[in-house]
């Protein structure tokens, strides 16, 4: 039986509408949980007992404040630069044509679970391994490697840094293999063609155009550490300055109870991201040039 006239309109209208009921649930979602807490903490930060004030925000350039501003960036850069080059440089040699099939279902299924494994179990995986006594330590140690002699401690930024590419580095192979799959084989078979050598070509065609979705990957894992609380926070029991160990530390009054201090450090976050977007917005906008 044909459909009728009435029939089919009110099929197109529902095929209109319904899409546009969920991405208005979803801007709603964003409204609710990402607009509406930004201008609370904004707000929040700039306001006293007597009414706005600034003393909150010049308060971030106390020196506490700025040791956690200082970790925290550097925590951050260094363990997402190491997640960069090896998530890279693994998602480049498993999409080699010659590597074998299972190895890359391997490590992709590995990097699927790993990439979510963080917080306080991933904290004490790695003290029972890399702990003061834990048992890849001792086992250096029986062979006359002693890493904490050496100077190296699991419960410093180094240490952090380590215990966060083990994230950082499945989490980069997953953003980054669609970018190479997308390197088509004719520009290096061209490449070759003309007689440039691998590093050439690497250098003039293939950074060139997987630079933005290095970037952007960057970007995430910056942010990915930048945000972290629960991993530090088990590994070092809150001995070492960063930002999300100071919020909490005074929001829930284990040093004081001050909101607002909170917000105001959890506006120079914000600040500190928006900033790292509008670099990444500008190296894009440059390097989609190259593209063309």
């Amino acid at each position: 039986m044909p459909p009728t006239a009435g029939s089919g309109g009110l099929g197109a209208i529902l095929g209109r509408v319904i899409p546009w009921f969920f991405v208005g649930l979803f801007l709603l979602f964003v409204a609710a949980f990402l607009v509406a807490p930004t201008i609370v903490l904004m707000v929040q930060a700039v306001t006293g007992d007597h009414g706005f004030t600034l003393s909150y925000l010049a308060s971030l350039g106390d020196y506490q404040y700025r040791v956690a501003f200082q970790n925290s960036i550097i925590l951050a850069s260094a363990s997402a630069l190491v997640g960069l080059i090896f998530g890279a440089l693994i998602a480049h040699a498993i999409l080699q044509p010659g590597a074998p099939g299972w190895l890359r279902s391997i490590v992709t299924s590995f990097s699927a679970v790993s990439s979510n494994f963080a917080g306080v179990p991933l904290a004490f995986a790695f003290i029972s391994t890399l702990g003061a006594l834990g048992f890849v330590t001792v086992l250096l140690k029986h062979v006359g490697i002693n890493i904490y002699a050496m100077g190296f401690s699991l419960y410093s930024l180094s240490g952090l840094t380590l215990t966060f590419s083990y994230f950082q580095i499945p989490l980069m192979l997953i953003v980054i293999t669609p970018a190479i799959e997308g390197l088509r084989v004719q520009w290096r078979e061209a490449s070759d063609g003309l007689g440039a050598t691998s590093a050439q070509y690497w250098r003039l065609i293939g950074l060139p155009i997987l630079l933005p979705s290095l970037l952007a990957a960057f970007l995430l894992l910056f942010g990915s550490a930048f945000s972290a609380y629960a991993t530090p926070y088990a590994l070092t029991n809150g001995n070492i300055q960063l930002l999300t160990i100071d919020i909490s530390n005074v929001l829930s009054g284990n040093v004081m109870s001050d909101p607002q201090i909170g917000a105001a450090l959890s506006a120079g976050m914000i600040l500190v991201m928006a900033l790292v977007l509008v670099v990444y917005s500008l190296l894009s906008a440059r390097t989609a040039k190259w593209k063309r």
